[in-house]
């Protein structure tokens, strides 16, 4: 399965070297595409971290989390776009930096939410200190309204096992 996982981060940076190849007319249809694996790469981390000894790294230092942020309605294009330039660094230059996966309450596009998995608590904290995560939180200070920070704690890695199945079968 951990094979089967890195097979499929490679193939989503080869998608992200082939959207910044390709002409501007194609790019959406393949950044489009590296949506859908990079949706697939985030849950395919959290079930093996959380089904197939997953728990015992978690509770060796990795950090999950949910941030659960409230962004004032008159910045949401420009904390949007901050936010997901902040995202994409972070994956791609951090190393302890997992998944960074952003996503809005489909009726309420300012409540925020971010899905993230650090490798341990040293790796969030480091996290905290990069150029672009301190640039983010500059920029975006004023934009928030609210902020929460969530740890989580997978509680049922059977069924989160059985999901990965079903998503590997389609």
């Amino acid at each position: 399965m951990v094979e089967w996982l890195t097979q499929r981060i490679a193939q989503r940076g080869r998608a992200r070297r082939l959207a910044r190849a390709c002409p501007r007319r194609r790019r959406g249809m393949v950044r489009h595409a590296s949506v859908g694996g990079a949706l697939l790469v985030v849950v395919s981390v959290i079930v093996v971290l959380s089904g197939h000894g997953g728990l015992a790294a978690q509770g060796q230092g990795m950090l999950v989390r949910i941030s659960e942020i409230q962004v004032d309605a008159d910045h949401l294009g420009e904390y949007t776009a901050i936010l997901r330039e902040e995202a994409e660094a972070s994956v791609r230059l951090e190393p302890g930096v997992i998944a960074i996966f952003p996503m809005h309450e489909k009726d309420n596009p300012t409540a925020v939410r971010i899905l993230e998995i650090y490798a341990s608590h040293e790796a969030y904290e480091s996290h905290l200190k990069t150029p672009h995560f301190q640039r983010y939180k500059a920029l975006t200070l004023s934009m928030v309204t609210s902020l929460k920070l969530v740890d989580m704690e997978a509680m049922d890695a059977a069924t989160m096992a059985t999901i990965f199945e079903k998503m590997r079968s389609r």
